[in-house]
């Protein structure tokens, strides 16, 4: 894995803060929420001109040349702010899908538009159980001499609606292969219900769609999906600190029978767990980033872990978060609201904590 200089890496993230902090504030992704795709063209191209859409992509291809660590760095300030639109699925999932490949080809034909964010890919790696782990998968692949058409429905596969290059997976287990499709006749995008509206996701239904094969081992697939989870559980952890600080602040201001409410005992004792699980998260988040991009032998371990970790205490935050607002924490209105859908989102993409526990107690029985 590469990675970035510490000085360049935290001048990029507080590039990143700053253009958050002017473009992405709450009434920005609240109008997000409301259009068709919560993707803003405007933004996508000012993340652009940071290099942010290109944060994984190789320099020689025009990109930073970032790994794990300015992966769950970025995702980390994306969380803080509930940040609409493609970052993740096109410059983290997509691109880390395409750099672990082995094919110079479709190198040098997607990571330049990918790193100067002229391409949105997305990536459609899961069946309808959402299990993420490669067994589930229903696309299949028919070779003739007309070339490879691919078949079936890929499910919770994200913006797909703004997408210009699909990253297919067909097969299962070790016998998944990975293919290159553009929106065409035979591709048709069903948008699901999505329990949070900044991250917008869908069934893609392929009918003998042409593609492109893209050569890449199975296990370099599942290396792909670690960055992956790597990254979300960055996005959970700057999520969780935002949720954790204006809820904090809260109940420093909150007066009631004539003192603030941070003072009475109970209220304490919530907090400070509050906190304990905010650190463990971000311990969590960052051993995972560290562990990964130096290669380390635990390394499936730490990101197993950090899925979980991250997981169960973001949610628990945006859950208390709620509660220790009142009753305005229960309406939309409030950011509480925003930051409880984003959680149970969070949660369930790229697997559901449950599995990740399995997979961490799997890895600890065998001594890895």
């Amino acid at each position: 894995m590469t990675d970035i200089e510490d000085g360049l890496r935290e001048a990029m993230r507080e590039s990143f803060e700053r253009l958050l902090r002017d473009r992405c504030d709450e009434a920005f992704v609240r109008h997000s929420m409301e259009t068709a795709t919560a993707h803003d063209a405007a933004l996508w191209s000012e993340l652009a001109s940071l290099g942010l859409t290109g944060l994984l992509v190789p320099e020689a291809f025009g990109g930073l040349g970032g790994g794990p660590r300015e992966a769950g760095l970025i995702m980390e300030e994306a969380g803080k702010t509930l940040l609409p639109g493609p970052l993740f699925s096109s410059a983290i999932l997509a691109t880390a899908l395409i750099v672990a490949s082995r094919d110079d080809a479709a190198k040098a034909r997607l990571l330049p538009g990918l790193a100067d964010g002229s391409l949105i890919a997305t990536a459609m790696l899961t069946g309808p159980g959402g299990a993420w782990d490669g067994e589930d998968l229903d696309i299949a692949a028919v070779s003739d001499a007309t070339g490879t058409h691919l078949s079936g429905t890929a499910h919770f596969v994200s913006d797909a609606e703004v997408a210009d290059v699909f990253l297919v997976v067909a097969g299962r287990g070790a016998e998944r292969t990975m293919h290159e499709v553009r929106p065409a006749d035979g591709v048709r995008v069903e948008p699901c219900a999505s329990f949070d509206r900044t991250q917008r996701l869908a069934a893609v239904h392929l009918d003998r769609v042409p593609s492109i094969a893209i050569d890449i081992a199975s296990d370099a697939i599942d290396a792909a999906l670690a960055l992956g989870r790597v990254a979300l559980a960055g996005r959970q952890v700057g999520a969780a600190e935002r949720n954790f600080a204006f809820t904090i602040e809260y109940l420093g201001t909150r007066v009631q029978f004539g003192r603030q409410i941070g003072g009475f005992q109970a209220l304490k004792h919530i907090a400070a767990d509050l906190l304990v699980e905010m650190e463990s998260a971000k311990t969590a988040a960052l051993h995972a980033a560290e562990s990964l991009a130096d290669g380390a032998r635990d390394a499936a371990a730490a990101v197993a872990m950090a899925s979980f970790t991250v997981s169960d205490a973001q949610r628990l935050i945006a859950a208390e978060s709620i509660q220790l607002h009142g009753g305005i924490g229960f309406t939309w209105e409030h950011p509480a609201h925003l930051y409880y859908r984003r959680a149970q989102h969070d949660a369930l993409f790229l697997g559901a904590p449950d599995r990740a526990r399995e997979t961490f107690l799997t890895l600890l029985e065998a001594g890895q």
